[in-house]
């Protein structure tokens, strides 16, 4: 299937905005936020710390009068610079662009299922900076399989799951997780698309580099053309 087919069918799946947290939350009680380093406020604050970047946040929802705060597709970051895990010698691989969006809220908030599907993969990933908990849920519309990932989970949110387990749209299968589980971030989730999940399991990258660029742009594209945020 090309991408061009695949985002169309994205696009048609919904007309409506999809929640993925916190079913109280209305859309206009949200947010968008800029963390790339195009962002000048960033300059002064230490985004290798996961409390003075919650701090940032936090004051940035209050000042907008939101409870969650999203963006970060296609963002050059450089909080990934504090991890190894993201970085090479070879300037051009360093890892620094993220491929999915965050939605930033307080640790403990629900975290719903986009759509119908089942439970792909699960997994601790426990790298300094990376998901932690994670599920990946697999989707079949219209004969097309996708994926969908949901990471920086509560250790909780994978205790009693299992493969191949079914979920229903708009069903709570997670909570947010706390930095000291989720890889060491304010608490937030990273929703991903993924077409082909090749050979993953509960895990897939949410950072490339920009050698890796034009492949994951066509395997995950924009959460919007799904979730219909704006």
């Amino acid at each position: 299937m090309s991408n061009r087919i695949f985002i169309s069918l994205l696009k048609s799946i919904d007309k409506q905005f999809i929640k993925v947290l916190a079913p109280e939350i209305a859309l206009n009680d949200y947010v968008s936020i800029d963390l790339s380093t195009s962002n000048e406020s960033l300059q002064y604050v230490n985004v290798s710390s996961s409390q003075d970047l919650n701090q940032y946040i936090n004051l940035y929802m209050a000042e907008h009068g939101a409870h969650i705060a999203y963006g970060g597709y296609m963002e050059v970051r450089d909080i990934y610079k504090r991890s190894t895990y993201f970085n090479t010698a070879v300037n051009t691989s360093i890892r620094n662009i993220h491929i999915g969006m965050d939605l930033w809220c307080k640790a403990g908030t629900p975290v719903l299922a986009a759509l119908d599907g089942e439970v792909h993969g699960f997994k601790n990933n426990m790298n300094y900076g990376d998901y932690g908990p994670t599920i990946i849920l697999k989707h079949t519309i219209s004969d097309v399989v996708f994926y969908t990932l949901y990471g920086h989970l509560s250790s909780e949110s994978i205790a009693t799951l299992e493969v191949g387990q079914q979920v229903k749209q708009g069903h709570k299968i997670a909570e947010l997780g706390t930095s000291d589980v989720n890889g060491d971030y304010p608490p937030h989730l990273h929703f991903q698309i993924i077409h082909d999940i090749q050979e993953y399991f509960g895990d897939y990258p949410g950072v490339c580099s920009e050698t890796d660029l034009e492949f994951y742009t066509a395997n995950c594209p924009d959460p919007n053309l799904l979730l219909k945020m704006y």
